[in-house]
């Protein structure tokens, strides 16, 4: 099953994409799928269109950009006011997790640079970048009490963010994708521009090489849950849109076709997973937080017979010459993966077997998704019976108020009390000038006699040989 993304235009209506993307899918998908729908303007109008979506057409979980300024990105008074909303709603918050405001500065100071290929679209996403907004995004998900996933999440301070929220109780899901758990961001420094451009993604991928078994680690120890792939690829002339220039470079990467292999490689095969744990990552995770478990993710009566007969001690080498995506390049090229998928059934029929597709246009089906999905919601909802805000029950106060822009008076008495008036400029600092503290007058060493010079102690071992006057 696939889970793809609606992302409509700004302003464009939620559900008019809705419609357009089913268009494009129902005559064509060749296995079972559902859709997250991005927000990438706010308005009473997709308020409303949130709630239809969530109650009409089977979608649970809708994504935000925190990046993308101009086109996608939300600011945090958006993303404050859709949460409140995915929340009121029962369904799933997932955030791109980048600051598009820092990363256009970056790329108008590389740009001038005259830093314009691929490594310039590393340099204007340092990570941390991606772990502020992941930060950012966790704290106002927290404040308004609303499960959040962090979709492709791609260094360790991003990661780290998300395993530390998670041990304090924060309801936040974590997803590293295929690509960076599989390579790293050092293609971006390769002096063949095409080979640097087709790993271009957003976030980046990260050039310490390290980065990919951090995050297995992490994968492996439930800091982060489970795996995705973000899968969107460019041909060559597509990337070459920005030969020029690195921001016109389209963003996106393969990962859907090689992901089953790729994480049974760095995580099984290398000691970092066992089998449950590669099939929890891989599948029943997912379809527990998106709320399709046990129809998905499970193998038992009642459920859909979607089957991988898997042979964990057959290999293969991923190659763009054998796969079966309509894109001319592979980041994962010449990997050789231990871990091969040997039969494929889907919905009770066979796909894929002896390296041979058998698969029907249109024969998938859109799954719907219902709301407020257990794996999510359990804690959240206790927590809105247990967290309420606490008001203290006082008397009113009805002694004076001071009013902006008074001096108490010379004489010392209080003035009568007055009304605030609530045009005046609160004070923003003291006047000094109006100080009533002062060091004119008599002092209390006023009848110590001065000395007309005091003359300096010498030092051990030195002499001194001048005072001061």
């Amino acid at each position: 099953m696939i889970i793809d993304h609606c992302i409509p235009q700004k302003n464009q209506s939620l559900l008019e994409a809705y419609d357009q993307w089913r268009g494009w899918a129902d005559p064509k998908v060749c296995c079972d799928y559902s859709m997250h729908v991005a927000i990438t303007w706010w308005s009473d109008q997709v308020k409303e269109e949130v709630e239809t979506i969530c109650k009409e057409k089977g979608v649970n979980s809708f994504k935000m950009f925190l990046a993308y300024k101009g086109i996608f990105q939300l600011n945090d008074t958006e993303l404050y006011k859709a949460m409140t909303c995915l929340k009121e709603n029962g369904a799933l918050a997932l955030v791109h997790a980048e600051n598009g405001d820092i990363i256009d500065e970056n790329c108008k100071k590389l740009m001038d640079l005259g830093i314009t290929g691929p490594e310039g679209h590393l340099q204007s996403r340092p990570e941390e970048i991606e772990a502020e907004a992941t930060q950012r995004a966790i704290v106002i998900a927290n404040q308004v009490n609303c499960p959040l996933y962090v979709v492709h999440v791609m260094s360790k301070s991003a990661a780290d963010c998300i395993s530390v929220a998670r041990k304090e109780g924060k309801v936040v899901f974590g997803e590293p994708i295929a690509a960076g758990l599989g390579t790293d961001g050092t293609h971006y420094f390769n002096n063949d521009w095409c080979h640097a451009a087709a790993h271009v993604m957003g976030p980046p991928l990260r050039p310490d090489p390290t980065t990919p078994g951090y995050l297995m680690d992490l994968l492996a120890n439930n800091d982060l849950q489970l795996t995705g792939t973000d899968n969107c690829t460019f041909t060559k002339d597509q990337k070459a849109m920005g030969k020029d220039n690195f921001t016109k470079i389209p963003n996106g990467v393969n990962g859907v076709e090689d992901r089953m292999s790729v994480i049974w490689e760095k995580g099984v095969h290398s000691g970092k997973l066992d089998p449950c744990r590669f099939v929890a990552v891989t599948s029943t995770n997912a379809a527990k937080i998106f709320n399709f478990y046990p129809r998905k993710g499970v193998i038992q009566v009642g459920s859909d017979a979607d089957i991988v007969i898997w042979d964990p001690e057959a290999t293969r080498k991923i190659s763009k010459e054998t796969h079966h995506q309509k894109v001319d390049f592979n980041i994962f090229e010449d990997m050789v993966c231990h871990g091969v998928p040997i039969t494929t059934i889907s919905n009770g029929r066979v796909v894929w077997d002896d390296e041979q597709l058998h698969v029907t246009q249109g024969a998938g089906r859109f799954i719907a998704r219902s709301l407020h999905a257990p794996e999510a919601y359990s804690r959240v909802l206790v927590r809105d019976k247990v967290n309420q805000p606490i008001r203290v029950p006082r008397d009113g106060y009805d002694g004076p108020v001071w009013k902006a822009g008074t001096q108490p008076p010379k004489d010392g008495k209080r003035p009568p009390p007055m009304a605030m008036d609530p045009d005046a400029p609160l004070p923003t600092r003291r006047d000094l000038h109006a100080s009533g503290f002062s060091l004119s007058g008599s002092q209390i060493d006023d009848r110590v006699k001065h000395k007309a010079s005091h003359k300096v102690l010498a030092p051990p071992g030195g002499k001194s040989s001048f005072s001061f006057s």
